[in-house]
């Protein structure tokens, strides 16, 4: 967003900086002149608007391109801006249809009941009856493929497989979704099964108004009993700018009205629903905390009660690495029992373990199911989950190194240069600054800062950038605008991949002054 008037600023400074026939010594001169060279072309660019938009839509690759294959040279900057987006967009067309965005599900029920409700008596006389039994009673297994065919129309590919107490079955279905406008999409699905008979559905999809919703979903089931209708229609209001609130009605086999309020905000997500219908109704009441941490750590808890009976749950969930979150919940109810229910997403797969502990209602299977996850969860997060974290940070930041190692050791060169050539000037501005109790950069170190204890192992990777802070001060003013600052005259990036911070000690009207800058945060001293 740099006006003309300030390029040609920054052109004349760097040029006065920079100039070789201000420099004497041979060196010192051919540095000078490289760096010169380097200002000029860069101007060269920044001046003219027609490359100046190439520049910053594509980079140095698009200046360097030969007979310019991408857009005319001879087109104003707007329509450059406008090819390049109507480009991205017909790549962005082309990647969507490469896409599959497969998800997936795995659910083992695993029956541990034999660890709490165990009659001794039954086992006298079976051999090895000292160890519990532990079972799988139940399996299921789900997956789905997104196929997109144009920009507008999507077929869906999903099947699943289930098995409970050595009875299963399974089912395959076929769906076709378009959008058809801005407002709504409809999709009509087929589906068979060896449980169940062949299957037919439609849904509709669309917007009433900017703040509401509507959701119809209808099939016909055939079996051999006959064909069984079913319809389920969502109607969705958002009340304000966090909440949602939902009217579902549900016709068929299992018939219900529900009413649900939803509030989602950064730090917390609540929910309130209410049920009446058959077999089940039921009122619930959740909540989860989200705190702000990096690892996206949440608690929740809620309370359902019901004809069924009424259950108590409380979780948390964590983010364990870049794709995957680890969760577990414990289940607390009457007549249901205890039961720990584990979670861990995947990227796009759900890998989903419910353990039933007990049918009672025993104080000790809560306990171990509460404490239990969280001592082995702490005991894998350090000694394996940590470890491999860290060797993986390790592994990707040594790529990184490698690969921009040249360009790295250029910048550098560059850098050094650049703060050798600015000493002349840098002593006049101090002159300048201290005649009038401005501005003096005491020192300046850019890079890798380790103040928390917990990385206390961690090295420290900073640059002095005294001199080039101090040539930068004009009319005792320091201002840095929101970029890099690995780009600045004479800095370089000396921990490539890492988080970096720019710290100033500086002196402003004979006071002492401190303060710390991420890399991309806009700077300006002195401070008010």
């Amino acid at each position: 967003q740099a006006s003309q008037e300030e390029l040609k600023g920054a052109y004349r400074r760097l040029c006065m900086l920079y100039h070789p026939d201000k420099h004497r010594d041979p060196e010192l001169k051919s540095q000078a002149e490289r760096l010169f060279n380097l200002v000029h072309q860069a101007y060269e660019v920044l001046s003219d608007p027609q490359t100046r938009a190439i520049y910053d839509i594509y980079g140095r690759r698009g200046l360097e391109m030969e007979g310019w294959e991408v857009v005319e040279r001879k087109r104003t900057p707007a329509e450059i801006r406008e090819e390049f987006e109507r480009l991205q967009r017909e790549r962005e067309e082309r990647r969507l249809q490469q896409r599959t965005n497969p998800k997936g599900t795995i659910s083992v029920g695993i029956d541990a009941t034999d660890l709490f409700d165990r009659y001794d008596e039954e086992y006298e006389d079976v051999p090895g009856s000292n160890f519990p039994q532990i079972e799988i009673n139940k399996m299921h297994i789900s997956q789905s493929i997104e196929a997109p065919l144009t920009a507008t129309d999507t077929a869906i590919l999903s099947g699943n497989l289930s098995t409970q107490n050595g009875n299963g079955g399974g089912s395959i279905n076929f769906a076709l979704r378009r959008v058809t406008s801005a407002k709504g999409w409809g999709e009509m699905e087929f589906g068979a099964g060896d449980l169940q008979g062949p299957l037919f559905g439609l849904k509709i999809f669309r917007n009433l108004t900017p703040r509401c919703f509507i959701t119809t979903n209808c099939a016909l089931q055939f079996s051999p009993r006959g064909i069984r209708p079913g319809l389920t229609t969502v109607l969705a209001r958002n009340l304000d700018k966090n909440t949602m609130g939902y009217l579902q009605w549900r016709w068929g086999i299992q018939s219900a009205m529900n009413t649900s309020v939803v509030r989602d905000t950064k730090t917390s997500h609540f929910t309130v629903a209410l049920q009446l219908g058959i077999p089940h109704s039921f009122m619930m009441v959740s909540y989860q905390h989200k705190f702000q941490d990096e690892d996206q750590t949440r608690v929740k808890g809620s309370l359902k009660a019901g004809f069924f009976g009424t259950i108590v749950e409380y979780g948390a969930e964590r983010k364990i690495s870049r794709h995957s979150i680890l969760g577990a919940t414990v289940s607390v109810g009457v007549p249901q029992g205890v039961s720990l229910k584990i979670k861990l997403n995947r990227a796009s797969q759900t890998y989903f373990f419910p353990v039933h502990l007990t049918d009672q209602l025993l104080p000790s299977a809560v306990f171990y199911a509460t404490v239990g996850p969280l001592v082995i969860y702490f005991a894998m997060h350090r000694l394996i989950i940590k470890p491999y974290l860290r060797a993986q940070k390790e592994r990707e930041l040594e790529k990184q190194r490698e690969s921009t190692a040249n360009d790295i050791l250029q910048k550098k060169q560059e850098a050094e240069a650049a703060v050798r050539l600015m000493q002349e000037s840098v002593r006049r501005i101090i002159e300048a600054e201290e005649a009038r109790m401005g501005l003096i950069v005491v020192n300046a170190w850019y890079g890798k800062f380790v103040n928390d204890n917990s990385r206390k192992n961690e090295k420290v990777k900073v640059i002095d950038v005294t001199v080039p802070l101090q040539c930068l001060v004009k009319d005792s003013k320091l201002i840095l605008t929101e970029a890099s600052k690995a780009g600045l005259p004479g800095f370089y990036d000396p921990c490539v991949g890492e988080e970096k911070n720019l710290k100033v000690l500086y002196q402003f009207r004979g006071v002492l002054h401190q303060v710390m800058s991420a890399d991309n945060e806009a700077l300006r001293i002195p401070k008010q």
